[in-house]
């Protein structure tokens, strides 16, 4: 008997861990691999930027996930197995990949589950001059960012030194889930911890600009619910700047299509991402968006060993119009359960029929924007707001994260901040 079939799994992510979960019992060995040792649970990475967490609350260890269940271990090790490393190219004639190192996998099915970076649009100075809110490294930088500005300013007013002009003031550009939770998340550290931190501080001149190239903010909502979301954020003291694009990011501003300049000490880039290098680097024939094509079953046309799941596949909506489906944690866990499965049952029956074609069950979209302020709407036409809306959240989120350990410290963490007021991971990460 030879040996089993080899299947490689690209990214650790919420599609990387949805296919390797759905593969644990098939009669095939499994390599994971990514080029962070641990999984991120993203919805959450706005809270590590706003002190509201750390950041080992919403990352958890690969090889903690795949190893072998206790009750099940009996000495043996399961069939799921991590190699850390940065893929840099696929070879799909000769079924492997290839290593930012050298290195090479040879696979006999494989899952792209690589994810997506941030996509500034080509605007002048948004790579250079604004902050990323991708990666762990990027909701660090945030954070400590923010603090050094305070600490600075702190400094500059002990030692008798004028302010620079919009230091203390942070625009985020994108009014999307990620550009909104952050607004209301940021807006709440400065106004309820940090001026408590920094008592000598002109706090009139502290605050948050939220900027959108539409008319409203959290524009895949309903009409209803974003001008909910758009109160909520004013009445927190948030400054909405909507329906104008963005011309460019000077170091300390940013400059409007209309004109305006918006001073400000940090500059947060929320307003979009692409599918990650990967994609390009694949040779694969690429969709909309600049994302790999997949067919209805998200495998590649000519590669039906080849399946590609989450924010770097152009996974069709499903509606006859050539649409994709949004880059949410949704698609990609469902979409990287469907491949597994998919592998199982195709290792299981060779010639048996190919799978039903993937079809995407919507459960909602949520976002939060402060203490009892938050929207959800969801496919039966419900629609939360407001506390109800707030639990809500907190709940789903809870449910999501992976690890016991996890789970309990980011709700301890958010119950001490409930209770005090107060938001205890504000240290700045790195030298000054």
């Amino acid at each position: 008997m030879g040996p089993r079939p080899h299947v490689v799994i690209v990214g650790a992510g919420f599609g990387g861990i949805g296919a390797a979960h759905a593969l644990r019992r098939a009669d095939v060995d499994v390599t994971l691999v990514d080029a962070n040792n641990y999984h991120l649970f993203q919805p959450l990475l706005y809270q590590v930027a706003i002190a509201g967490l750390d950041a080992d609350d919403i990352a958890y260890p690969v090889r903690a996930i795949i190893r072998t269940p206790r009750r099940r271990r009996r000495g043996a090790p399961g069939n799921v197995a991590f190699r850390l490393g940065r893929v840099s190219a696929i070879e799909p004639g000769n079924r492997q990949i290839i290593f930012a190192d050298g290195g090479t996998l040879v696979y006999d099915h494989l899952v792209l589950a690589a994810g997506a970076v941030t996509n500034t649009f080509g605007v002048p100075g948004a790579d250079t001059n604004a902050l990323g809110m991708k990666t762990l490294r990027d909701a660090l930088a945030i954070r400590s960012a923010l603090l050094r500005r305070f600490e600075q300013a702190a400094a500059d007013v002990a030692a008798g030194r004028p302010l620079v002009t919009g230091s203390l003031r942070v625009a985020i550009v994108g009014g999307g889930p990620t550009g909104v939770e952050l607004a209301g998340g940021l807006q709440e550290l400065i106004v309820r911890v940090l001026r408590r931190d920094f008592p000598t501080l002109p706090f009139d001149e502290a605050g948050i600009t939220l900027i959108e190239a539409t008319d409203r903010v959290l524009g895949t909502f309903t009409p209803r619910l974003t001008t909910k979301a758009a109160r909520m954020l004013e009445r927190m003291g948030v400054e909405l700047a909507l329906g104008t694009g963005v011309a460019g990011i000077d170091p300390g501003a940013v400059v409007l299509a209309d004109g305006r300049r918006i001073e400000a000490g940090s500059i947060i880039w929320a307003a979009g991402i692409k599918a990650g290098p990967l994609a390009a680097a694949s040779g694969l024939p690429l969709g909309r968006g600049g994302r790999i094509a997949v067919d209805e079953h998200l495998q590649v046309p000519g590669h039906p060993e080849i399946f590609v799941v989450g924010d770097v596949a152009a996974t069709l909506d499903g509606n006859g119009n050539g649409g994709v489906l949004p880059q949410v944690a949704q698609v990609a866990i469902q979409g990287g359960r469907y491949a597994g499965r998919a592998i199982a049952a195709t290792v299981a029956a060779p010639t048996g029929p190919p799978p039903a074609p993937f079809r995407y069950k919507d459960k909602g979209s949520m976002a939060t924007i402060g203490r009892h302020a938050a929207v959800s709407q969801f496919p039966n036409g419900l629609s939360l707001s407001g506390p109800i809306g707030w639990a809500a959240w907190l709940g789903l989120h809870l449910v999501y994260l992976i690890g016991f350990r996890n789970r309990l410290n980011v709700l301890v963490n958010w119950t001490w901040n409930y209770v005090t007021y107060d938001h205890a991971s504000r240290l700045i990460d790195g030298d000054m």
